[in-house]
């Protein structure tokens, strides 16, 4: 049984790049380009109208910006995995995109071959960061000392099981990765995750991995 058709969303303020991004993706079987918006606002209209499986979110856009459009998207029953789109791999919008919600994001100047790879990622849940930027990003967070005291809080209230799991999505480990480690089963692991993310008020592992090293669980 082949992969089911992946339905996409792409928003971005300049109509070019939109078009540029439906070439690229419509040239794949399994990736359909459903609904196209060039502000956040009719961002989430498209996203309700389509019921996407993805939205590739530009954050800088006049009015409504993609990241106050990620924090509604998120909130919506059953929202679609969004990535944000970026032309800078250290843009500071990354960061609170990924804390709003977003599932990871791509650089606009990303080759076409690698776009689809990753959109294909993306919808199957994982995150799609790119490692260098990600140490920016995380070099960045670590400044926020309400964002630290905050994750130590929201940690706490973890068992130490579950702070286990937690430390090991912080480094980009998988559900098989993790209970690989741990010596537990997947299925297990899914189940640690899934009671971690309600416990940490976590939209998704993005989130939670920003977490950890906000508490200062890597590295330690």
């Amino acid at each position: 049984m082949g992969r089911e058709v992946i339905q996409v969303v792409v928003v971005d303020d300049e109509p070019m790049v939109c078009a540029h991004l439906r070439t690229i993706l419509g040239s794949a079987a399994d990736i359909e380009v459903v609904g196209e918006a060039y502000d956040g606002a009719a961002a989430v209209e498209a996203v309700v109208r389509h019921r996407p499986d993805l939205v590739l979110m530009d954050l800088r856009m006049p009015g409504v910006d993609g990241l106050t459009a990620i924090e509604r998207i998120v909130k919506l029953d059953h929202p679609p995995r969004v990535v944000a789109l970026t032309t800078f791999d250290a843009d500071e919008y990354v960061l609170r995109a990924l804390r709003s919600g977003a599932g990871g994001f791509l650089v606009k100047s990303t080759p076409p071959e690698d776009l689809i790879g990753l959109v294909r990622v993306a919808a199957d849940g994982h995150t799609v960061l790119s490692p260098v930027a990600t140490r920016r990003i995380l070099a960045a967070a670590s400044g926020e000392d309400e964002s630290r005291k905050r994750a130590k809080e929201l940690v706490g209230r973890l068992t130490e099981r579950e702070t286990d799991v937690l430390t090991c999505v912080g480094e980009g480990l998988s559900n098989a990765q993790i209970a690989a480690r741990l010596f537990l089963s997947e299925a297990t692991i899914k189940g640690y995750v899934s009671r971690m993310l309600v416990k940490l008020e976590c939209t998704n592992r993005t989130q939670a991995g920003l977490l950890a090293h906000d508490a200062g669980l890597i590295g330690r």
